[in-house]
């Protein structure tokens, strides 16, 4: 299959830049996968679609403020000569990193994006602050780098201080002290991700409860979001892409709570890897490690029976994952139909519930 198959036109416009003031407000497109037809819905009416034996899969990985913004510690040379008697001075300049995952124990060592990344030499040093550094170690795939953090105290209080949220980049704008608590679900607890399962933004306290009051359960899991779900595709040909490894896991209470239902509602494509990543092994089970699992069209789904997601960009791994779900003329139809109807896209936009 060909990447550009599923490319879509989206105007600027609407690409939400701030989350609604309500959650729950957001629009929801229901699509019927059985009858081929979509319906107009807000976020609110959720419950309305389930019942006994449904269980909503909920991925409670708690995005950290891991993007930071340093300097280059400058260094000076010896004179370079005669000729030219003045001395040479590498200036710093800013440096943006963004923590993708914890490498060492003491979680000094991190997987991280740097830009601008291929100027930056080994050993050399971003200093965040007086009290915060750190030194590139080693260089990976991806455009990855290494780094060793130097601190005075704990590496997470370092991040909570100094490190700012991460939205992605088509939220043209500086993250504010509020995008703490909108760009993150209100069920988050477990650190360490470096973008928000996103589906999961327009749930409160009040809809989680009115689904259980429909008669679903709710489970969790856990995918530490990263460079596997938001990184584009680097290859025309979808069949030789490859996902970059994101650490998930599932405990016995929450696989024994999902064996026990009729059907599983993953809340975002994360909860799906997870899901379709154990259910490769058999029946769901507790697990724990890192998936690279690429789900496209022609795939078997074993365990997931409706996605919630919102909108994804196109050509990205995520839209071809609801591509496999609901079909590619399905999706890309309803995605035009959404365009039309001027829907929010993307984090902080409208989602799509697949029946």
């Amino acid at each position: 299959m060909e990447l550009a198959e599923f490319d879509y036109t989206l105007p600027a416009e609407l690409i939400a830049q701030e989350p609604l003031a309500d959650r729950a407000a957001s629009r929801m497109l229901v699509l019927h996968r059985a009858a081929g037809r979509w319906e107009d819905r807000v976020f609110r009416d959720l419950p309305l679609y389930l019942g006994p034996g449904d269980c909503l899969v909920l991925n409670d990985s708690k995005v950290l403020p891991s993007r930071l913004y340093g300097r280059r510690r400058g260094v000076r040379s010896l004179p370079i000569g005669k000729r030219n008697p003045k001395r040479r001075e590498y200036l710093s300049g800013t440096v943006e990193v963004l923590l993708l995952r914890p490498l060492s124990p003491d979680a000094l060592t991190w997987e991280a994006l740097v830009r601008p990344g291929r100027k930056m030499r080994t050993r050399e040093v971003i200093e965040f602050s007086d009290s915060l550094s750190a030194e590139i170690t080693g260089w990976g795939d991806y455009g990855l780098r290494t780094l060793r953090f130097h601190t005075e105290g704990d590496i997470y209080e370092a991040l909570d201080r100094f490190g700012h949220v991460p939205l992605p980049p088509y939220i043209r704008r500086p993250d504010r002290p509020e995008d703490r608590e909108r760009y993150q679900t209100v069920y988050a607890r477990e650190p360490g991700s470096a973008a928000a399962p996103t589906a999961g933004l327009h749930f409160t306290p009040e809809v989680l409860e009115a689904c259980r009051a429909a008669g679903a359960e709710i489970a969790y899991v856990t995918l530490h979001v990263g460079l596997g779900t938001f990184q584009p595709l680097h290859t025309e040909v979808v069949e030789q892409a490859r996902l970059h490894a994101e650490f998930f896991r599932v405990s016995e209470e929450n696989a024994a709570r999902m064996r026990q239902a009729r059907r599983l509602l993953a809340v975002g494509t994360t909860s799906v890897r997870v899901l379709e990543t154990v259910a490769r092994t058999g029946p769901l089970r507790a697990l724990s490690g890192e998936t690279e699992l690429f789900i496209y069209p022609g795939f078997d789904f074993r365990a997931t029976g409706a996605l919630l997601t919102n909108f994804h960009l196109p050509r990205s791994s995520l839209l071809l994952l609801v591509c496999a779900f609901a079909g590619k003329e399905l999706t890309l139809a309803a995605y035009a139909h959404a365009v039309r109807e001027r829907y929010r896209f993307y984090s902080y936009g409208d989602c799509v519930l697949i029946l």
